[in-house]
């Protein structure tokens, strides 16, 4: 996995702050913060805010580790994806044994110090959920099964586990919900990715669903998969840490994700290409809120509870 070909840039060039920061994949940690933070902050009990704080540092450091490790172990098919292309791996600004030296070294300092600052339970858990995306989904399920999305989607779903285990030491129906609501979205969130980005799975040689059963079944998949995640977010709004904001949330959100799939599910490729997969780039872009409205809606409540005596 060393022998990566350098694209376009010169032996020389000396990597800078932005290049490393583009290792950790900020979009995605970005997520993972804001839905560990959720968990955190909804879960009984409460932590004092520094070690709120500091557990949220240290497993935003654990999602960029998985990041660098799955950046260095996927530089060669990034290399030929247009999406990912220009990571900092692939295109040569940062040299495979660093993106593993960083990948490595953050695991380690981000799973000893969230066990320092919160408890072991916790720190395990963000030592499985690295463990879980950088070996389990980048390096077997990924280019393995048409599934990879789906069981991989775990990883993803971890972080608000994470959060409430750091106040709670454990778990519960409501953590599991979280993580539920996330699993479940990962997949018609990335397989409407797949049907506009076209070629790029195929090019890569990742076994995507697109890819081994062709879009009409992808098309069915979306549409499945959207209405088992519904009644998650409905059902989680219902529990102690939900409340009116995140039941009228949970609605008015799955109801929209619901008909983004049976529109998608209704066209054919000929009407995608004909609009230049509008309805798919909508969904996507739709579902990229998705979660970040449900969480948020989580923590209002919560607030309210706090302030208002909800």
């Amino acid at each position: 996995m060393t022998e990566v070909s350098v694209n376009a840039v010169s032996r020389d060039y000396e990597p800078t702050f932005g290049d490393y920061v583009a290792l950790l994949k900020p979009r995605v940690m970005s997520l993972v913060v804001f839905t560990a933070l959720a968990g955190l902050l909804v879960a009984p009990g409460g932590l004092h805010p520094f070690e709120g704080f500091t557990a949220i540092l240290f497993i935003a450091l654990g999602a960029g580790a998985s990041g660098a490790l799955n950046m260095w172990y996927d530089a060669d098919i990034d290399a030929v994806m247009r999406r990912t292309a220009k990571r900092p791996v692939p295109s040569g600004r940062v040299e495979p044994g660093e993106a593993l030296a960083i990948g490595v070294a953050l695991s380690g300092i981000s799973v000893v110090m969230l066990a320092l600052a919160t408890n072991l339970f916790a720190a395990g858990l963000l030592a499985f959920t690295i463990f879980f995306y950088a070996v389990i989904y980048t390096m077997w399920l990924k280019r393995w099964t048409p599934q990879n999305i789906v069981i991989g989607g775990a990883a993803g779903a971890f972080p608000p586990m994470i959060g409430w285990a750091a106040v709670t030491g454990g778990v519960s129906i409501e953590s599991a919900l979280m993580f539920a609501l996330i699993f479940m979205w990962t997949p018609p969130h990335f397989w409407a990715l797949a049907l506009f980005m076209k070629s790029d799975y195929d090019d890569a040689g990742v076994p995507m669903l697109t890819v081994t059963h062709g879009r009409p079944a992808t098309r069915r998949h979306i549409l499945a998969y959207t209405v088992l995640l519904a009644p998650v977010g409905v059902w989680l709004a219902l529990t102690p840490v939900g409340g009116p904001v995140t039941l009228i949330v949970a609605v008015a959100l799955n109801a929209w994700f619901l008909k983004g799939a049976v529109d998608i599910w209704r066209r054919d490729e000929a009407a995608a290409e004909a609009d230049n997969y509008k309805t798919e780039k909508a969904f996507f872009r739709f579902s990229l809120y998705y979660l970040f409205a449900h969480f948020g809606a989580l923590m209002i409540d919560a607030a309210l509870r706090t302030w208002g005596g909800l």
